[in-house]
C-alpha cells in the first residue's frame, strides 16, 4: 500500500508540470492583444458606410453594421477614425446576400428556417499599397412559425454584433 502512494507522489508533480506546460502553450495560439495585426506605421482608418446590395434589402442592417464596425474599431485597437480619404487603412464592402429559406420540414409545414447573411469587406492599405478582400458569412436559425419580418426583428441585434465580430476578427487577426 506504500508503495502506491509513492509512486502517485513522485508522479503528481511531473502531472502538474506537464499540464502547466501544455497550457501555456496552448494559450499562445489564441492570445489576441489589441492590435491585432495592426503594423504600427498605420495609424488611421477610414470605414465607409457599407452598401447593401443582395436582392432582399433590410434598411436597418447597413447603417447599423457600419457604425458598430466603427465603433469596434475605435474600442479595441489603436487606429484613429477618420473621414478624410487620406487613412492609412480605407475599410469598405457590401451586404451581397441576404436571404432567408426553409431548413427544417416537420409534417408539411416549415419546423425552422434560416436567414443567411454574406458580406464582402476590402482593406485597402495605403501605406503599402495593396488591398485584401474577405468574404464573412453568418447563418441565424428560427422557428418557422414567425414571419420573416418577425425574425428579422428579434435577429437584428444578434446579427449586427456577430457578423461586426465576424468581420473584426477577418481584418485584425488573421483568422
Amino acid at each position: 500500500m506504500k508503495r502506491k502512494y509513492k509512486i502517485t507522489l513522485y508522479l503528481l508533480p511531473l502531472a502538474i508540470a506537464g499540464l502547466l506546460l501544455f497550457t501555456q502553450s496552448s494559450c499562445g495560439i489564441y492570445k489576441f492583444n489589441e492590435t491585432g495585426s495592426i503594423p504600427d506605421s498605420i495609424k488611421t482608418v477610414k470605414v465607409n458606410f457599407i452598401e447593401n446590395r443582395a436582392q432582399y434589402i433590410n434598411p436597418q442592417l447597413s447603417p447599423r453594421l457600419t457604425d458598430k464596425l466603427r465603433q469596434k474599431i475605435v474600442g479595441q485597437t489603436k487606429l484613429t477614425q477618420t473621414n478624410n480619404d487620406n487613412a492609412d487603412w480605407l475599410i469598405s464592402g457590401y451586404v451581397q446576400e441576404y436571404s432567408f429559406m426553409t431548413s427544417a420540414i416537420s409534417g408539411q409545414q416549415g419546423a425552422n428556417s434560416r436567414l443567411t447573411v454574406a458580406i464582402h469587406i476590402t482593406l485597402e492599405d495605403r501605406k503599402e499599397g495593396k488591398t485584401t478582400e474577405h468574404d464573412v458569412s453568418r447563418s441565424f436559425e428560427f422557428k418557422g412559425n414567425k414571419t420573416f419580418q418577425q425574425a428579422e426583428s428579434e435577429l437584428a441585434d444578434e446579427m449586427v454584433r456577430t457578423m461586426t465580430d465576424d468581420i473584426f476578427n477577418k481584418l485584425f487577426s488573421n483568422w
